[in-house]
């Protein structure tokens, strides 16, 4: 079996905050790639928003650590609009790395019958607006995050008495999602199912750490293997899939109960997605074989 090589995208040089993480990522993906003959190279995705010549010779162009995408969002459409120009080899399409990149998708999903939150978006979060949606769903805390976002990047936990603090907070986070609190979030945790070339490779149990909501590793999150998917949460992300409807090379489908017991879908991530697998029992082995099965050599 020839040696593949294949890009992986980076964060923006300038972005020193991931300069820390994103090598060990890559490390990691690097050793599994390495077992089915897949050299992965790294490079930053600004430098190739306008002319994509530098990324041609790779057999498939993966952005799964273009993590600072959303502080230059505009940069961001500008480079999948180039990569869909010039038809590169994207893992996932460039389309949906454009697509996936505003939350605003989410109303697309629903629209096409997949359960989410309520949701509202807002360019203004003030203060009038964020009460008018504390009567509308009589919720007891709201969470509200750019609608362009990523890694809980400016996502806040909102109470009516701290309502002006998030508004400050929220200032030149562009249009704002709100949604109420689902306060399963740290009773049941978040339920992630990773898919590999369409087929469910393993689930993750997300829960925060007591007192905070964010799941994300960097704030405390503790994540589980499940050994098996809730079957509702399976038919939610089975459900999410179908209505996406495009060739993905990976998926992680985000789901979380609600009071009821009603599964909603929290997160389509087809962009960087982290595949957790510190948990995977085969450490992304399907993730490379599938990427394999689109690049044979």
């Amino acid at each position: 079996m020839a040696e593949v090589e294949v890009a992986i995208l980076t964060p923006d040089p300038a972005v020193g905050e991931y300069a820390q993480l994103w090598p060990r990522v890559l490390a990691r993906l690097q050793a599994t790639l390495r077992n089915e003959g897949i050299r992965a190279t790294p490079t930053p995705w600004t430098a190739h928003v306008d002319d994509a010549a530098g990324l041609r010779d790779f057999a498939q162009v993966l952005p799964l650590l273009a993590w600072s995408y959303h502080l230059d969002h505009a940069r961001w459409l500008r480079a999948c609009a180039t990569w869909r120009r010039t038809d590169l080899p994207m893992a996932n399409p460039a389309e949906v790395l454009e697509w996936n990149s505003d939350k605003r998708y989410l109303a697309g999903l629903a629209a096409r019958g997949v359960a989410i939150p309520h949701t509202a978006w807002t360019p203004d979060p003030s203060r009038a607006r964020l009460e008018q949606f504390f009567d509308e769903t009589g919720a007891d805390e709201l969470i509200v995050k750019p609608s362009v976002s990523g890694g809980a990047w400016k996502t806040q936990r909102v109470r009516r008495h701290s309502i002006d603090e998030a508004v400050a907070a929220a200032a030149g986070a562009g249009d704002m999602l709100v949604q109420p609190y689902l306060s399963t979030i740290a009773s049941e945790g978040e339920t992630s199912l990773l898919y590999f070339g369409g087929q469910l490779s393993h689930v993750v149990n997300k829960r925060p750490v007591p007192g905070d909501f964010r799941v994300q590793e960097t704030f405390g999150g503790q994540y589980t293997l499940l050994r098996e998917a809730p079957a509702a949460a399976l038919e939610l992300a089975a459900a999410t899939l179908a209505a996406i409807d495009a060739p993905l090379l990976y998926a992680r489908i985000d789901v979380v109960p609600d009071a009821e017991g009603r599964w909603l879908l929290m997160e389509a991530e087809l962009i960087e997605p982290d595949f957790y697998l510190g948990v995977d029992p085969a450490r992304g082995a399907g993730f490379a074989r599938a990427l394999r099965a689109q690049v044979p050599g």
